[in-house]
């Protein structure tokens, strides 16, 4: 039987004292995120917790990457800010369920390969957008309630929140210089931490939002109506969650591929994302996908098994057991200035240094993509509508390049050799290329650098080749492939198609 967890298989060659210290590392630097996450979609922050434990464990175990990190992600938490203001957690839950089975399904009918379709200027937009996004949700904090209303923080309050934010990014910049063996955010926390109990200084901590104190993730059923009317309102989340998730955690595969030489599979991990987030809605749970800036620091750290993963995920619940008072007493402001780090780090600076030798549809689409994804918090369609314009930008540009080259053979026969595919982009410029009229009774079109890709192209041949039959003349198709000869039913009589020397296409998949 094929081992799908080797822990302890000593033929892995896994360093385990790595694979631990990595594992410490990664919770340190999730929990705060995880945090910080919960508490900017208006969950309480207990879980965000319960996300990075379950999200952690289920895919280190079950997942198609060994060495990749899952928490609760910005990505996903993002998508549910709308349900969670509209109709509260438990409907949030059930949307986390329905998006584990969605995600479960891609991977049980293999259709993660898909996720090669989004482009490049696509990804820039998303993750500048994503970026963008998780900056103005750490506006709320710099306001409170004043008689019922909110309104901005003012004198000593704002300039404390403010240099406090200061101090954890500059603990975040300085730190890597001095040192690498501990986290940065895990350090500007603990500073900020202690200065502001040592001073005694007055600033809105993590319990003033909400109590993080709790055991085990409790088993939850979630409390809403079974009834169509309740499935057309999760639907729609679970849909972009389960589309987020999976681009999320799949591009992340892709990256780690990369970086280790080897290869993931893909459809499994869909699976596993998929397991965790429905686990995450019965289980109190907000849900994520594979985060990149934890996968990054668990591969540097040397880590390339699994056991790192279980490690990360464990130390959150032991910090959830015993930890919670100390992390109620966490400022908020350092959380701010941890959340402002990840978006920077999130934000694809190369983007800018490259935007004047991109093409000029790919500069759109990439800050259309941002755009959509900052106005409607919508990232799902935003990835969406980038993959759409891309495709009629790319089926454009294919279309202007179908040629035929034109010759006469000893016999009178005239030759048209066509280069390019013929789909629906191309058809009018393939109808120009033939002279029916004055054309010689015997015409031959060579397909053997071109290939007819969908029915309009099918359908441009059945006409050509009727207007050659109402002309009484002969028209053959050599190197066209069977499929299409066979749809060609109407212009069998005068179709003679060299099936001998028909290619053959192959899809690859995982």
């Amino acid at each position: 039987m094929k081992l799908y967890l080797r822990l302890f298989d000593f033929s892995q060659k896994v360093n385990y004292r790595k694979e631990i210290l990595a594992g410490l590392t990664v919770a340190m630097t999730m929990i705060p995120e995880s945090l910080s996450f919960a508490i900017l979609a208006g969950f309480p922050p207990l879980v965000g917790l319960y996300a990075a434990f379950i999200m952690g464990l289920v895919t280190a175990v079950l997942g198609g990457r060994p060495g990749m990190i899952s928490g609760g992600a910005g990505a996903t938490a993002v998508v549910l800010i709308a349900l969670m203001q509209s109709h509260g957690l438990e409907y949030v839950f059930a949307a986390l369920a329905l998006a584990g089975v969605l995600q479960i399904l891609v991977g049980v009918f293999k259709l993660g390969k898909f996720i090669r379709l989004v482009p490049q200027p696509v990804m820039y937009g998303f993750v500048n957008g994503l970026a963008v996004i998780i900056v103005m949700s750490q506006v709320a904090q710099f306001k409170t309630m004043v008689s019922g209303e909110e309104a901005w923080l003012s004198g000593n309050a704002l300039f404390v929140m403010a240099g406090l934010v200061a101090l954890t990014i500059a603990i975040i910049l300085l730190l890597p210089r001095i040192t690498k063996v501990v986290p940065p955010s895990l350090v500007a926390i603990l500073v900020v931490f202690g200065v502001v109990m040592g001073l005694g200084i007055e600033t809105r901590l993590v319990k003033d939002i909400a109590s993080v104190s709790g055991g085990l993730p409790p088993f939850h059923i979630p409390q809403i109506p079974l009834s169509l009317e309740t499935l057309q309102i999760i639907l729609p989340y679970a849909l972009i969650m389960a589309g987020v998730g999976l681009t999320e955690s799949l591009l992340t595969l892709n990256l780690v591929d990369e970086i280790t030489g080897t290869r993931g599979n893909g459809n499994r991990e869909c699976v596993a994302q998929g397991s965790a987030n429905f686990l995450n809605g019965f289980f109190f749970g907000m849900g994520g996908c594979a985060m990149i800036a934890q996968t990054l620091v668990n591969l540097s750290a040397g880590a390339r098994a699994r056991l790192a993963g279980i490690v990360a995920a464990l130390t959150i619940l032991v910090i959830i057991l015993v930890g919670a008072p100390f992390i109620e007493r966490v400022p908020m402001a350092a959380l701010v200035g941890v959340m402002v780090m990840v978006s920077i780090g999130t934000f694809e600076w190369a983007s800018f240094r490259i935007i004047n030798k991109m093409p000029r549809a790919d500069v759109f689409v990439g800050i259309l993509v941002a755009g959509i994804t900052i106005w409607l918090h919508n990232l799902a369609l935003a990835v969406l509508i980038g993959v759409i314009i891309s495709a009629l930008v790319f089926a454009w540009e294919s279309a202007k390049r179908i040629r035929a080259r034109k010759y006469l053979d000893e016999d009178g026969t005239k030759h048209y050799e066509l280069y390019g595919p013929l789909f629906f982009g191309s058809v009018a410029a393939f109808t120009e290329k033939f002279d029916v009229a004055n054309d010689p009774q015997e015409v031959i079109i060579d397909f053997k650098d071109s290939r007819v890709v969908d029915m309009s192209g099918i359908e441009a041949l059945n006409k050509l080749t009727e207007r050659y039959h109402k002309a009484g003349k002969k028209l053959h198709l050599r190197h066209l492939s069977p499929d299409c000869r066979q749809l060609l039913q109407n212009a069998g009589a005068v179709i003679d198609v060299n099936i001998l020397e028909d290619p053959h296409y192959g899809i690859v998949t995982d």
